[in-house]
């Protein structure tokens, strides 16, 4: 093997950075030397320069990515609320079993599955890094335009690092200026940093990217769609805001002998990941002061120059629901948002379009509720994800796979249009007050147009009546309605039911007519396209999104959407969630240090993070009583993210940073009882355990185990708790 110096500072860095993340025959200088531009030759060159920073950005796809279709490694939006179902271990359908749903919900995987995640963020990491020590050497570029990009490439690489934080919790920090490959092995080996370590370097250097970014907007000078992606200052801010809040959690912070949690959970997988030296990597000590730093980050992105704010649409005074805008259903008065404009109430704004057009592409990213986004087709990547997130929602009436769907669970967590609970509520589970679920059914079942009860139609239980606008956005109910702008199946307004066997579909056309018309079904027929729990899912579809067959990448027909990786609404609710934790009372500075906040469990405070959410969605704000108790708006805080967050790959995480994971993952699924047909209505509706759809969770789940060829090329990395360490 030859030997080369520093002067190709490109090749030691790209080879300290695979003796974590690579193959082995990574360390052949010669696979490299054949085709390798000198280091002066790219980072003299504008476009040279600006395709390497690209390069770096573009390994944000795929299982980095925060919505996805399924299978694979894209697991993480199915949690306790979603599942997939056209996977099943059992169906036979040529799928590999780790790809199944039960297979990802019971850990029913290898070492080795999934290990694109681990590679390919360490692949930006080296990339960016490179450019990073680099970048300076390009006179071409005025000394504003150096610092800009060099900020942008130091935050992708501590993005890079949150990634890998939140999936596989603590990992190896590499070295800025890479390693001498020519070291033995075990020389080259990097161990673990702690949880803290990692978040606080992830903290520091999106504070320095800060710093080098040059803008606070997206839209500050060109707005082009490769542009629009790339990083500000508010974002760097936020994820800074994520890594700190992941932190304070009760998995990194010992929060378990605070008596956050009730018997039956234990610190044993704490006390378990230890680097070899016997390095403590997740702190079994409680630290109050870590809330008090998450929350004083959340208010850093709230007060920073970038103006966000929650997307928010007018009142829509025309009933077209033929083009999937219905009129404006107000919200009961509450006497306090019902009185005001936005952003004070919701007197002037539609709550359903508001939260449901964030989501299915119908504004693009000029809104000022992203905070970060991939874009809709990064690397081509993300369109694909989430068209066939997208596709996999859509019933088989519109050749969509008819297979993601909603349990039980996450229906009953959506509120009633007054904000109370929905009568009924997780009674399975011994749980709520007792109340029982309403049997009736909604009146008029000849009227094809709206029922009594808006948006309801015809046929419909009285369970999924007068409930809050969130959940006529997301859930897609048996008897809910579907548009269908397919020029060729003439734009109808179509009523979608799960029963078994044949299903008589109700519809309007374009022109207000009505009709009732024999459709594909949807319900349970012997295939794997029906849904388990008879719940399907309607968020990120856009009422022009159409397929003219299943089979294949029909997506040409939909919308764009864009990917909200981290939003201003998740923010506010970081921030309501930090400060309710605190006892005590804290002076913490600005990230730039320009001023200081003190930072106690304020009331006030509190509702700066709650209010604008629940305010957008349609729903009361919370009673005094439930701010004034710190468990129940602890519970109230969950329930919010779980209902406001839904299908954005964030439940999943926020059940293992919580901890909550071994009681809610464990809890058997509900849903409606789909062998029934519609001459058994009521036998459809009563809510049964879904035996198809396990439940199993084991604290080897808490993280994403770490593959063996990484193991075997870094000695000093240790495996995550109850995965093994060799194969």
């Amino acid at each position: 093997m030859k030997t080369y110096y520093k002067s190709l500072s490109i090749l030691t860095l790209a080879l300290g950075a695979m003796s974590v993340t690579s193959c082995k025959d990574a360390l052949d200088a010669d696979k490299y030397l054949e085709d390798r531009r000198t280091i002066e030759s790219v980072f003299t060159d504008i476009n040279q320069t600006n395709g390497w920073l690209s390069q770096s950005f573009s390994f944000l796809k795929g299982d980095l990515a925060d919505v996805h279709t399924k299978g694979g490694a894209f697991f993480h939006c199915f949690a306790d609320d979603m599942y997939y179902g056209d996977r099943d271990s059992n169906l036979g359908d040529g799928f590999a079993y780790t790809e199944s749903y039960n297979a990802i919900k019971q850990g029913d995987y290898n070492e080795n599955f999934g290990s694109d995640a681990w590679m390919n963020a360490y692949k930006g990491i080296y990339q960016a890094s490179i450019f990073i020590q680099n970048i300076d050497m390009n006179d071409k570029l005025t000394e504003t335009e150096r610092l800009d990009m060099k900020g942008q490439a130091r935050f992708v690489r501590a993005y890079y690092y949150w990634l890998l934080l939140r999936k596989y919790g603590p990992v190896p920090i590499m070295p800025d200026e890479g390693a001498d490959y020519t070291r033995p092995y075990e020389d080259l080996s990097t161990p673990r940093s702690s949880y803290e370590e990692v978040a606080e370097f992830i903290a520091s250097e999106m504070v320095q990217a800060c710093k080098e970014l040059q803008s606070w907007s997206r839209f500050q000078g060109n707005t082009d769609a490769t542009s629009i992606i790339r990083p500000t200052r508010g974002a760097a801010l936020a994820v800074r805001a994520l890594a700190y809040l992941y932190a304070a959690s009760p998995l990194a912070n010992g929060q378990l002998a605070n008596g956050y949690h009730p018997a039956g959970v234990t610190d044993g997988f704490a006390q378990t990941l230890r680097n070899r030296d016997g390095k403590e990597l997740l702190s079994l000590t409680y630290d109050e002061s870590k809330w008090a730093r998450a929350a004083a980050a959340c208010r850093d992105v709230m007060e920073c120059p970038s103006g966000y704010e929650l997307y928010h649409a007018g009142i829509q005074t025309v009933d077209n629901k033929t083009t999937g805008y219905p009129k404006t259903i107000t919200p009961p008065a509450d006497g306090d948002f019902s009185e005001a404009a936005w952003p004070n109430g919701w007197a002037d704004i539609d709550p359903y379009i508001s939260y449901r057009d964030f989501f299915n592409g119908a504004v693009g990213l000029e809104n000022s509720e992203i905070i970060f986004s991939r874009g809709y087709n990064a690397a081509g990547s993300w369109h694909d994800n989430i068209d066939g997130f997208v596709s996999h929602q859509m019933p088989n009436s519109l050749f969509g796979f008819n297979s993601h769907g909603l349990t039980q669970k996450m229906v009953d967590a959506y509120y009633m249009n007054d904000g109370t609970d929905v009568p009924g509520k997780d009674s399975e589970y011994g749980e709520g007050d007792g109340s029982v679920r309403s049997t009736d059914w909604t009146t008029n079942r000849g009227d094809l147009g709206y029922s009594n009860f808006p948006p309801l139609g015809p046929g419909v239980s009285m369970q999924y009546a007068n409930r809050e606008p969130r959940f006529y956005a997301c859930v897609a109910f048996n008897g809910s309605y579907w548009w269908d702008a397919c020029p060729t199946r003439n734009n109808k307004y179509m009523q979608v039911f799960y029963w078994r066997g044949t299903t008589t579909s109700s519809s309007s056309s374009s022109d207000g007519s009505s009709s009732s018309e024999t459709t594909m079904n949807n319900g349970y027929q012997n295939t794997s396209y029906y849904l388990r729990t008879g719940i399907g899912c309607k968020k990120w579809v856009h009422p022009n999104d159409f397929r003219t067959v299943r089979d294949g990448n029909d997506y040409d027909n939909f919308v764009h959407k864009w990917e909200p990786a981290i939003r201003y609404a998740d923010i506010l609710l970081m921030y309501a969630e930090a400060l309710n934790e605190l006892g005590g009372s804290y002076s913490i500075p600005s990230w730039d240090g320009t001023q200081t906040y003190t930072v106690r469990r304020d009331i006030n405070e509190i509702k700066r993070g709650i209010r604008p959410v629940r305010c957008r969605a349609g729903v009361p704000d919370y009673t005094m009583a439930e701010y004034g108790d710190q468990l129940t708006l602890r519970n109230k805080i969950k329930r919010e993210r779980m209902i406001e967050l839904l299908g954005e790959g964030k439940r999943y995480y926020d059940l293992r940073r919580w901890m909550d994971a071994p009681i809610e993952e464990s809890k058997p699924i509900y849903g409606c009882n789909v062998m029934m047909t519609s001459k058994q209505p009521d036998d459809f509706q009563k809510i049964v355990p879904v035996y198809n759809l396990p439940t199993v969770f084991s604290e080897k789940m808490y993280f994403w185990p770490i593959c063996f060829s990484e193991l075997k090329r870094n000695k000093a990395l240790v495996q995550n708790p109850g995965w093994q360490a060799q194969d």
